[in-house]
C-alpha cells in the first residue's frame, strides 16, 4: 500500500493537546486528524512528519490501549529530517529540553535528541535506514 506507513509509534500523555501543540510547532509535525472526547481530551490523534506517522492520545481514557499501557515509560522515536541544525534550532526555540545537541556520528548521520512534555524521548538526524 503506498503511501501508507506500514509502522506507527503511539504514544499516550498526561495532556496530548499540549503534546500536539509541541510536536507541530518545535518539532514540524503536520495535523492529520484529531478526535475529541465528549469532555475535550484527545482521544485519538494523528501527526505526520515526511513519510511517517504517530498516532496519540490521551492517558486515563480508560480504553484497552491505555489500560494495558497504564505505568509503561516513556517510548524513543526516531525521526529523519534534511537540516537537523535547522531543526534542533528550532525545537531550542520553542524551549524543548535537548538531551543531546546536533553532533556528527560514526556512521555517518547528524543527529539531535530531545524530551518531549511527555518524557518521551525523540531522535532527529540524517541517518535514513532502508527496507
Amino acid at each position: 500500500m503506498a503511501g501508507v506507513p506500514s509502522i506507527c509509534p503511539t504514544l499516550l500523555y498526561d495532556d496530548a493537546a499540549a503534546a500536539i501543540r509541541q510536536l507541530t510547532e518545535a518539532f514540524g509535525f503536520t495535523r492529520v486528524a484529531v478526535y475529541e472526547g465528549d469532555d475535550g481530551s484527545v482521544v485519538h490523534a494523528e501527526l505526520a512528519y515526511g513519510s511517517g506517522l504517530v498516532m496519540l492520545g490521551s492517558k486515563g481514557t480508560g480504553g484497552v490501549f491505555d489500560t494495558v499501557m497504564a505505568g509503561s515509560g516513556p517510548a524513543g522515536v526516531y525521526v529523519v529530517v534534511e537540516d537537523v541544525d535547522a531543526h534542533h534550532a528550532r525545537a531550542v526555540e520553542h524551549g524543548v529540553e535537548i538531551l543531546m545537541p546536533p553532533t556528527d556520528q560514526d556512521y555517518g548521520s547528524r543527529d539531535y535528541m530531545a524530551r518531549d512534555a511527555g518524557g518521551n524521548v525523540w531522535s532527529f538526524g540524517t541517518y535514513a535506514p532502508s527496507v
